[in-house]
């Protein structure tokens, strides 16, 4: 007679009922959590990444600019965005993006640099224009007055007032002098705020005027046209070395102002001049993302002619040089699009897919473990409920009574519901359930043999029922 304990098997059915929740149950939590990863992730993939940009000062038309980008991004549900810090103007801004405290800034090319800054595009060129005022005709007087200051040579001795109060300007004021065999010393600089131009142009004491912007500055153009008011027609003076500059000095190029620039009645200049220009830049920092800059300058030139209307000077923005030894070279995410050698969807994520992959095979193996280890319970429930009935068919062979095998019987009903119920949950499998089977097709036999035995029911009803 087996051991097993007919005590034990009420308790089988609860156990095997507490696994199957067990197992729903982290099932439902896996579900769940794949989900919540699943939505995370597509949450941060399609999510606005929004990069801080220093730019001043307040009302001058870089903010302008940027502050139009900003718009347009924004508008156009951009994957990238901007979020606009004023500033109080270049140095400022690169101090920023040194500092860590900003991802972009507007800042122009021959301020000093962090060592992680790279250029993302060209917002717009820089030229130097120098002139110097011919004097106003005498009452009366038909002759034309002749300028003081005729070219570069005539300098030293002089005064000339500078627009802009940034120290930039006198430092590449040093260096058109110093290029040109003039001892920077000699000329005394004296600089205006944008807003003190007619100062600047009444001023008697000056002998030559200097300003730094693009060809269609509106600052520039006024300045011209204030000392031309005030002092006489501007003799424009060349920068003849401009070429030998640009080749000792990487951060300038040489460039031409071409004619009647800034006037066309008078023209001003009346002829083309050499001249020498500095790069007006947005900058980003090395370790900001390949694909995010990328992205960034597709859209930065993609806006560029819409903005065109409404911004004149958006038709300035150029592509930055993506040369490796450029002077300041291009962030790699710039020079992907500029070159054309992006990385496709795959390229650029196919180590997440395949390590998904094998996150999701990871997590399917562990699954499977944890499965057979929660039901590790059930299959040794599972082996003792056969067991069971395998003792009951040996009991069944010696049974003294009717009322002892219909107690074996309803023990056994109760078995079999069991093990089907285990079936249908996936903790028995097809092999288990013919083995149940077989053991209860035993038993039946051995408890139809024993109640002919004591006479409960005669051979006849054996073989009638068996034929059924």
């Amino acid at each position: 007679m087996s051991s097993t304990d007919p005590t034990e098997q009420p308790m089988l059915a609860p156990l095997l009922r507490e696994n199957r929740r067990s197992l729903s149950l982290f099932i439902l939590l896996a579900g769940m959590f794949i989900f919540v990863a699943a939505a995370g992730a597509l949450y941060f993939a399609l999510r606005p990444e929004i990069l801080r940009i220093a730019v001043g000062p307040a009302g001058s038309d870089d903010q302008k600019l940027i502050q139009a980008l900003a718009q347009t991004f924004a508008r156009d549900r951009s994957s990238v965005r901007l979020a606009v810090i004023p500033t109080d103007g270049a140095a400022e801004s690169i101090a920023l993006l040194g500092a860590s405290k900003t991802d972009l800034a507007v800042t122009r090319g021959d301020l000093d640099m962090p060592a992680d800054a790279q250029s993302v595009a060209i917002l717009r060129k820089n030229v130097v224009v120098l002139w110097a005022p011919s004097g106003l005709p005498a009452q009366g007087s038909k002759k034309t007055p002749a300028p003081k200051i005729k070219s570069l040579d005539d300098l030293p001795g002089h005064r000339i007032g500078v627009v802009g109060r940034t120290p930039a300007n006198v430092t590449l004021l040093h260096v058109i002098l110093n290029e040109s065999g003039i001892v920077a010393d000699k000329v005394e600089v004296v600089q205006f705020d944008t807003k003190q131009i007619n100062e600047m142009a009444r001023d008697p004491t000056l002998d030559a005027f200097m300003a730094v912007g693009p060809l269609d500055s509106k600052i520039t153009s006024e300045a011209i046209a204030a000392t031309a008011r005030d002092r006489g027609e501007p003799k424009f003076l060349p920068i003849d070395v401009s070429e030998a500059i640009a080749q000792r000095h990487p951060l300038y190029e040489s460039e031409e102002i071409p004619g009647s620039t800034f006037s066309s009645s008078p023209a001003r200049p009346d002829d083309k001049i050499e001249t020498v220009s500095v790069n007006h830049l947005m900058v980003a920092r090395r370790v900001l993302s390949e694909t995010t800059v990328a992205t960034l300058t597709r859209q930065l030139f993609a806006a560029r002619r819409s903005l065109e209307k409404e911004l004149p000077g958006a038709a300035n923005i150029e592509t930055p040089d993506t040369d490796k030894d450029a002077a300041l070279p291009a962030h790699r995410g710039a020079a992907a699009y500029i070159d054309g050698t992006e990385r496709t969807f795959l390229e650029k994520y196919s180590d997440y897919m395949w390590g998904a992959f094998l996150l999701l095979s990871g997590l399917g193996s562990a699954g499977a473990w944890l499965r057979s280890y929660l039901k590790r319970d059930e299959k040794t429930s599972t082996i003792a409920l056969r067991d069971r009935v395998l003792a009951l068919i040996t009991q069944a062979r010696d049974g003294n009574s009717a009322q002892q095998l219909n107690e074996m019987q309803r023990e056994v009903d109760g078995i079999l519901r069991e093990a089907l119920n285990s079936y249908d949950g996936g903790a028995l499998e097809e092999g288990d359930l013919a083995a149940f089977g077989l053991a209860f097709e035993q038993f039946h036999r051995a408890v139809v043999d024993r109640r002919t035995a004591l006479g409960d029911i005669t051979p006849d009803l054996v073989r009638f029922r068996s034929r059924q």
